[in-house]
């Protein structure tokens, strides 16, 4: 990103001002997606990268193109590349992390991989969302998520969470602490969690693509949030938690990752939207792995960087805006180890496949599921605005995500209990 004078004010005069600075980012991302997904559609079907009909879990009864994924990915990287160039912000604001692409490339070329050749070892999806891991928590991005867990949540002195253990070298320019031994699996646990949640959740034409552009949504409404009430007291307590290896063009003046969140954020948005006009039922293109891999990892990249200033519950807010994927693979791991079967068995009683029952419609289906995402992200959005302003009593937010959730989870699991004795 650009960066103006750190002299200029980093707090607006308005939300609508602010996030209108960063426009040029969510118009390129969706034209770029809107133009290169028939392309790849059109590669796809010429090369045979398909995806053939599995009566245990897919609903679609002829092949449908794959590459979906690498429209996708494409088109964010466009629309980060963009930010670079057309958004000007103040300097307090760090440019995109650069390891943020470099995660982007592990997991999409690993998924692409599988999408391609049909006896991938799947193993090798697992290293590439390490990969990604790794370079996140080696530059800092989500490790701060740890110290606010252990110190807020444990409650854990900060002299123990951040005493060294291992110091500092040549070739280790900060010490390794019981703050960064968390914050990697942190980190990991995360990714693969988010990667393999997207990619559990992508059952019916427009689903993922459609809940993943409600939950940009909800993140970029809390990083606005955010920004706009963010002191300078609060860039100093980031500060003070930024590793001494983290890439910045200036170490002195660039201090927080709300810009790029929204950058990000935009970018993914534009890039659904724009291959949802091919995607929604009937589809004529899916996001296959790579793109459901990637998908999912950008959205934990997003809750982990809201984490950046170490306060517990806008990473709470991040996942309760991402819960609908959570929810489903939760109810996977519950339902499977109640029948007795690995964790890789396929059934069709996910939650697109209990509602479609009950709907007998694809769209009304994903329709509903759009409806459930977006009261999660509202949640979400609601318990930041509740801590920032105190104008709610921030319980009642928590005590309403965990009715629904935990409601929808007693359904699910009836309804699923149900089917499988017929």
């Amino acid at each position: 990103m650009l960066q103006l004078d750190l002299a200029e004010p980093f707090i607006q005069t308005g939300w609508f001002p602010f996030l209108l600075r960063f426009w040029p980012v969510l118009c390129i991302a969706f034209f770029v997606s809107l133009f290169a997904t028939p392309v790849l559609r059109f590669v796809a079907r010429k090369t045979g990268v398909v995806d053939r009909p599995d009566e245990a879990r897919k609903l679609h009864t002829k092949p449908i193109a794959y590459l979906g994924g690498v429209a996708v990915f494409v088109s964010i990287v466009a629309g980060v590349i963009a930010s670079y160039f057309l958004v000007k912000v103040p300097m307090v604001y760090q440019p995109f992390p650069v390891v943020v692409l470099v995660g982007m490339c592990a997991i999409g070329l690993t998924g692409l991989a599988d999408d391609i050749f049909e006896y991938f070892d799947p193993w090798w999806k697992v290293a590439g969302q390490l990969v990604a891991a790794a370079a996140m928590a080696q530059q800092g991005v989500g490790t701060r998520v740890a110290e606010g867990f252990m110190r807020g949540v444990l409650g854990i002195s900060e002299s123990i969470c951040n005493y060294p253990l291992v110091e500092a070298g040549a070739f280790m320019p900060d010490p390794i602490t019981l703050t960064m031994i968390t914050g990697v699996i942190i980190i990991v646990i995360f990714v693969l969690g988010a990667c393999n949640a997207a990619n559990l959740l992508d059952g019916l034409d427009g689903l993922l693509s459609g809940v993943v552009a409600i939950t940009c949504i909800g993140f970029i409404a809390i990083s606005v949030l955010i920004a706009m009430n963010m002191t300078p007291e609060d860039l100093q307590n980031i500060a003070k938690r930024l590793p001494k290896n983290l890439f910045l063009s200036n170490r002195g003046e660039s201090i927080t990752l709300i810009g790029a969140n929204i950058v990000l954020g935009l970018s993914v948005l534009g890039a659904v939207l724009g291959f949802l006009v091919y995607n929604f039922n009937p589809a004529s293109i899916f996001l296959g792995d790579a793109g459901s891999l990637l998908l999912g990892y950008l959205c934990i990249v997003m809750v982990l960087m809201l984490g950046e200033s170490g306060q517990t519950y806008i990473v709470v807010a991040g996942l309760i805006v991402f819960a609908l994927p959570i929810l489903d693979t939760l109810l996977a791991i519950i339902r499977r180890k109640m029948a007795g079967k690995p964790m890789s068995e396929p059934d069709s009683n996910h939650i697109h496949h209990i509602i479609k029952r009950t709907l007998h419609s694809v769209k009304l289906t994903v329709l509903s599921l759009y409806g459930i995402s977006m009261i999660f992200c509202m949640l979400g959005v609601a318990l930041v605005y509740a801590h920032i302003t105190e104008s709610i009593r921030a319980w009642v937010i928590y005590l309403v995500a965990t009715i629904i959730f935990g409601g929808i989870s007693l359904l699910a699991l009836h309804a699923a209990r149900r089917h499988e004795i017929g």
